[in-house]
C-alpha cells in the first residue's frame, strides 16, 4: 500500500486538489495529509462512502441548525409555571413548521448550580423534557444520556423555576442525539427512510465527521441538521452552515 503524504499534497495545490478527495484501496493518507485536507474542508472519499454515496443525492447540502439548551414543557406544567390559564406567546418561528421559540424562560437548577434563562419551545407537548449539553450537565451537576427527543424513559430529573411556581419533574433531561430532520420528497431523494443512521460531513475551519446520525421523516419536517453547542463549537459550526451525507453508518 502507497502512503500519500502533506508534502505530496502540497505539490498538488498548484493544479488543484479535487473536493472531495477520492482515495483508492491501494493509498492510505498518513496523519498529517489527513489534517491538511480537514483543514482545507476537503472531504476524503473512500471506496466504501464513495459507493453509498453514488447510490443516492447525499452529496447535496443540507443546512445545519444548532439548538442551545431548551425546554418543552407540558400544558399542565405551564400552568404550574407560569399561572392557571397561561398559554406560551411566540417569539419567533423555528425552522420546523408550527414549531417557535417562546419569549418566557425558566431557570433550571441541578445539585451544584442554575441554569437561567433558559428557552421554552413552543406548543406545549404532552411530557416535559430538558435538552442541555453535557458542559452544562457538568455546571450545574447532571448527566444525562445522549438520547433521541422524546426517549425519556431513565432519564435525570430536575427543578425548573418560573415566575409563579417550582416545577420537579422525575425523569425529561437529555443531550439531543444528532439527527437530521426531512420531509417524505428530501427522503426519497437522498433515498434513507425514517431511522436510517448516517455519517454527515460537516465543512469550515474544522470538518467533522458525525457518525451514526438519525434521520427523522415527517410531512411536517423542513430539512436541518440538528445538533448542539458542545458539537458546534468543536467544529467550528455556525446556524446555517452546510453539512453532506457521505455515507451510511454500519
Amino acid at each position: 500500500m502507497a502512503f500519500i503524504t502533506e508534502a505530496q499534497l502540497r505539490a498538488s495545490l498548484h493544479k488543484g486538489i479535487p473536493n472531495p478527495y477520492p482515495l483508492t484501496n491501494s493509498h492510505k493518507l498518513t496523519p498529517a495529509a489527513r489534517d491538511f485536507l480537514h483543514s482545507r474542508g476537503i472531504r476524503i472519499e473512500n471506496p466504501k462512502t464513495s459507493a453509498i454515496a453514488s447510490e443516492s443525492s447525499s452529496s447535496a447540502d443540507i443546512p445545519v441548525g444548532v439548538s442551545n439548551r431548551h425546554i418543552h414543557l407540558s400544558a399542565e406544567h405551564v400552568e404550574l409555571l407560569f399561572g392557571s390559564g397561561y398559554e406560551l406567546n411566540p417569539l419567533k418561528e423555528l425552522s420546523q413548521k408550527g414549531q417557535f421559540a417562546a419569549k418566557e424562560t425558566v431557570s433550571l437548577v441541578g445539585p451544584k448550580g442554575m441554569l437561567k434563562d433558559v428557552r421554552i419551545l413552543g406548543p406545549a407537548r404532552g411530557a416535559t423534557q430538558v435538552e442541555i449539553s453535557r458542559t452544562d450537565g457538568f455546571q450545574i451537576g447532571i448527566h444525562p444520556p445522549l438520547r433521541l427527543s422524546g426517549d425519556i424513559a431513565d432519564t435525570p430529573g430536575i427543578a425548573l423555576y418560573g415566575p409563579n411556581g417550582i416545577v420537579v419533574i422525575e425523569q425529561g433531561v437529555i443531550v439531543a442525539k444528532a439527527h437530521i430532520h426531512m420531509s417524505q420528497e428530501d427522503a426519497v431523494a437522498f433515498r434513507v427512510a425514517n431511522g436510517d443512521r448516517v455519517l454527515v460531513q460537516s465543512m469550515g475551519q474544522r470538518p467533522l465527521l458525525f457518525k451514526d446520525v438519525i434521520i427523522r421523516v415527517h410531512p411536517q419536517y423542513s430539512l436541518d441538521f440538528h445538533i448542539d453547542t458542545d458539537e458546534a463549537n468543536a467544529g467550528f459550526i455556525r446556524q446555517g452552515d452546510k453539512a453532506v451525507i457521505v455515507g451510511k453508518s454500519s
